[in-house]
C-alpha cells in the first residue's frame, strides 16, 4: 500500500505542475524540504513564488515523469529513484532526461516530500559540459 500511495504523491506533483499550478504541486512538501535540483544555488528551498516563476518560463507548462521509479519504505521514511523525463518549450520544444532521488516521510498518516535530489551527468573530457543529450536506450 505504502508503494502506491507515495507514487501517487509523485504523480500528483507531476500533474500539477502540468496544469500550471504551483501551490496544487507544493501541497505534497514538508514546510521544510530541502531542494538539490538542476538550477542554482546548490540548496534551495523552493516556495510557491518561485515555482510559479519557473512554470510560467515555459511556453506552457512543462510535463515531467518518472520513469520505472523504485520506491524503498522503512516504517514512516521513503525515498525513490528513477529516470526522470521532463518536456517543455523555452524557445523551441524539448526533452530532458536527469536523475532524480525523492526522500519521504510520513506524517500523521499523509507521505509528504521532504528531499528532492535532481543531476544531470557531465562529461568527464575536462570541457564539464552537462550530458544533456543522454536519454535511456529503451525509449531512445
Amino acid at each position: 500500500m505504502s508503494t502506491s500511495e507515495i507514487l501517487a504523491v509523485l504523480s500528483e506533483t507531476h500533474a500539477a505542475i502540468a496544469a500550471g499550478d504551483a501551490e496544487r504541486a507544493l501541497r505534497i512538501c514538508a514546510p521544510d524540504e530541502v531542494v538539490f535540483d538542476l538550477a542554482p544555488p546548490l540548496v534551495q528551498r523552493t516556495g510557491v513564488v518561485e515555482l510559479a516563476a519557473w512554470i510560467a518560463s515555459f511556453t506552457t507548462p512543462p510535463v515531467l515523469a518518472h520513469h520505472d521509479p523504485v520506491v524503498h519504505v522503512d516504517g514512516d521514511v521513503a525515498f525513490v529513484h528513477a529516470l526522470t523525463s521532463m518536456s517543455g518549450d523555452k524557445g523551441g520544444a524539448f526533452t530532458l532526461w536527469f536523475r532524480s532521488t525523492i526522500g519521504l516521510r510520513r506524517t500523521a498518516g499523509r507521505w509528504r516530500v521532504v528531499h528532492r535530489h535532481e543531476s544531470v551527468p557531465f562529461h568527464m573530457d575536462g570541457s564539464f559540459r552537462a550530458a544533456v543529450e543522454l536519454a535511456p536506450a529503451a525509449v531512445v
